[in-house]
């Protein structure tokens, strides 16, 4: 049985060079490995308590409660705004980490990956996402880093799914979920 892994994009942009990335570990995706993007962070009202209750969740926000829930670890696709994750993310995260100590990610396997335009690729929104993604409950694979820095000139003209160095990096970040989520 392949471990299925739910990516969370937090760029909503068309083009985005993180979407490519995230759908490059879908088409590289190692053997036993099954990556599923999820489409709708968009349509997820920002995290409201008040809604947060038995029939009051909006559709939105319980799809992608279901999605982590049916999914065996998740990965995190972010690029970095203004030094940080997209609000879009940073939103996913605070929906599934409720309710507080039994949310859809507690004890999760979850990885942190991306690339930005500057130099460093992104780290800091990833350190951001990983720090978050553990207080919700999650169990963060702190070792297991990719951030591709000069994405807008790196991915220029090659797609990130066609770029060897980017391939054997998804393969290895995969391989360290699945061995995680296996051992859970």
């Amino acid at each position: 049985m392949a471990t299925k892994v739910l990516t969370l994009v937090g760029s909503l942009r068309s083009g985005s060079t993180n979407q490519q990335l995230a759908e490059a570990t879908v088409v590289n995706a190692p053997e036993g490995v099954e990556v599923e993007l999820f489409a709708g962070l968009e349509n997820i009202p920002f995290y409201n308590e008040d809604k947060d209750v038995a029939g009051s969740v909006p559709a939105a926000a319980q799809a992608l409660r279901d999605a982590a829930t049916a999914a065996d670890a998740l990965m995190l696709v972010t690029p970095e705004y203004n030094g940080t994750m997209p609000a879009v993310l940073k939103n996913a995260i605070d929906w599934l980490s409720r309710p507080f100590g039994a949310g859809a990610v507690k004890d999760m396997p979850s990885v942190v990956v991306g690339t930005a335009f500057g130099q460093y690729g992104g780290v800091w929104a990833q350190d951001e996402a990983r720090k978050a993604l553990g207080i919700a409950g999650a169990k963060v694979l702190e070792d297991v880093k990719m951030a591709i820095p000069n994405s807008v000139v790196r991915f220029a003209e090659l797609n990130p799914k066609d770029d060897a160095e980017v391939v054997e990096q998804v393969a290895g970040v995969l391989n360290s979920v699945k061995a995680v989520a296996e051992a859970n």
